[in-house]
């Protein structure tokens, strides 16, 4: 359900409800019809055009999170690392001498599934994408033994570590 009131796009649908005040500097007129979103430039410049791009991606954003919703897959790599989930917070312990204790923000569901794989799923796709960021914040995959949290799917480079480098026959002596 696309409801349009001024300059504020509001969006309904099973997963929730989103609101969006049109960006841009006033090169696009929008134009809602039923379900069906309109987005047209007024001429022909370079602003218009991307700014053309950004609503109608935006709108789509938002049609696609309150339809089918967006989610982001995070696994934790690391002996002893885990989380597990009490109410609205996100408990993680990531190594450090105290536990973390993520608050769950508005609009977002975890799911933590065993205790090193979490899923961040909600209907707004800028808040999903942020929530994830902030949680992989928190340990960062390191590039010599790959512990972390890390992106389900994502390639982490490794390194190889200082012990491996200098095994030449010069090395010893210096040089």
């Amino acid at each position: 359900m696309l409801h349009l009131e001024g300059k504020t796009l509001k969006v309904e649908g099973p997963k929730g409800k989103l609101e969006m005040k049109i960006p841009g500097k006033g090169n696009v007129d929008v134009a809602v019809s039923g379900n069906e979103f309109k987005v047209t430039r007024k001429d022909d410049s370079r602003d218009a055009r991307m700014e053309q791009g950004l609503v109608r991606a935006l709108a789509a954003n938002m049609v696609n999170g309150v339809s089918k919703g967006f989610t982001r897959e995070l696994d934790i790599v690391g002996v002893g690392y885990k989380s597990e989930l009490k109410g609205q917070i996100l408990l993680l312990n990531l190594g450090y001498s105290h536990p973390i204790e993520f608050a769950i923000p508005k609009g977002i569901a975890i799911a933590v599934e065993k205790q090193t794989h979490i899923t961040v799923s909600g209907a707004d796709r800028g808040l999903v994408g942020e929530t994830a960021a902030i949680i992989r914040r928190y340990r960062s995959p390191e590039p010599y033994k790959g512990k972390g949290i890390r992106y389900t799917g994502e390639h982490i480079r490794r390194k190889v570590g200082k012990a491996a480098v200098g095994t030449g026959a010069g090395a010893a002596k210096g040089g």
